[in-house]
């Protein structure tokens, strides 16, 4: 594992469900020693999308054949379309067809989608068997591979049909992010950013002032993402079923959820990050219009998220015209957060001073987004 000596290791600690991110360049080159190391006899089946399999696929079946272990993959439709009931069954069955066993390992290799995807069959094909995260998206490894969310969409909102399923690792192949488009490492960073105005203020000065390094790669880009998974890891320690604290890591996504919804899932006019973009300038709007903080919060994040080229405004994802304030007010009552009708934000003091608000008046959040829709 010659990678590994220039690799970071965070653990996500879980008592017994405890596991590693591991952080570095070529650590994907890793993953069929690590299999035969620690599943020895079994094998795997690699749950992917047509465009990371065409870019990736080959390195992890090489590294298990390498390894001795043998593979089959599961291949679906690259975007956000795939996180489906139709995509779930044919991943399952695909498993299924391949003769996988309860003791055999699951690869999760590609972005959100497949993470959370592929997450989810692992944990109900056979009642449950282990997998392994390899993300290869920016967004994918500082937040969606890490914390054991995995799920589906409905047609009702983002993210309603699945559960918690821990991986038993984490591989975050920094040098997969070389072939990311702009557009991709961009909504990526958005949830980079997040972090920094959640609760780290030194963070998000540094992302001011260090950015185009973050885009460049090396070791700012090293850094961004393992200080990303180090404030995942304690935030998922602290509150693993998001019962409390864990809430915060939904800054800017609830209204996020809701254009993406508003858009019908279509990446080609939004991705998830760029609506997480959008979202947290509104949830810091918001803050402002509830009175928590001054309106230099919402104007300072604003200014950092559009120096990185990612869209701040409702007005700038493609169709926006069509939406309405009671069809997002509809999605947004789906959101995960609502508990017994009463609507729950991430709302701010300060950058870096993020709160669970619960309890947000409805009529505030309706005149919020009449607001927002006329800019």
């Amino acid at each position: 594992m010659d990678a590994d000596m220039m690799a970071n290791t965070i653990t996500v600690e879980l008592a017994e469900r405890s596991y590693d991110i591991v952080i570095g360049d070529g650590v994907l080159t890793s993953i069929g020693e690590r299999i035969a190391l620690n599943f020895p006899g079994s094998r795997a089946v690699i749950v992917t999308d047509e465009t990371v399999d065409a870019l990736h696929g080959e390195t992890v079946r090489g590294s298990c054949a390498f390894a001795g272990v043998e593979t089959e993959t599961v291949s679906v439709a690259a975007g956000e379309s795939s996180k489906s009931y139709a995509t779930l069954e044919t991943v399952v069955e695909g498993i299924l067809d391949a003769g996988m066993e309860r003791g055999d390992v699951l690869l999760a290799l590609g972005g959100g989608v497949v993470g959370d995807l592929a997450g989810f069959a692992a944990g109900i094909v056979r009642r449950g068997m282990p997998f392994i995260q390899l993300p290869t998206s920016l967004l994918a490894q500082v937040d969606s591979s890490v914390g054991g969310k995995t799920g589906i969409n409905s047609p009702h909102g983002k993210n309603l049909v699945g559960l918690f399923n821990q991986p038993r690792l984490v591989l975050a192949d920094t040098a997969v992010l070389d072939t990311l488009s702009e557009r991709e490492m961009r909504a990526g960073y958005a949830e980079v950013a997040k972090y920094g105005l959640i609760d780290q203020p030194e963070f998000f000065s540094w992302l001011e002032d260090n950015h185009a390094a973050v885009f460049a790669g090396g070791e700012a880009r090293a850094h961004a993402v393992a200080t990303s998974c180090k404030a995942k890891a304690e935030v998922v320690k602290a509150d693993e079923h998001e019962h409390g604290s864990r809430a915060l890591l939904n800054l800017g996504h609830t209204f996020g959820h809701a254009f993406e919804a508003a858009v019908g899932y279509d990446a080609t006019r939004l991705v998830h990050g760029e609506g997480v973009s959008i979202g947290m300038v509104m949830a810091l709007e918001f803050s402002n219009r509830l009175n928590h903080c001054g309106p230099e919060v919402a104007e300072r994040a604003e200014a950092h998220l559009r120096a990185v080229g990612l869209p701040t405004r409702i007005s700038q994802i493609p169709g926006h015209e069509a939406f309405t304030t009671e069809r997002l007010m509809d999605a947004i009552a789906q959101d995960k957060k609502v508990s017994r009708g009463a609507l729950t934000f991430i709302l701010a003091r300060g950058i870096g001073e993020s709160f669970v608000a619960n309890d947000v008046p409805a009529d505030a959040v309706r005149s919020h987004l009449d607001a927002a829709l006329t800019l």
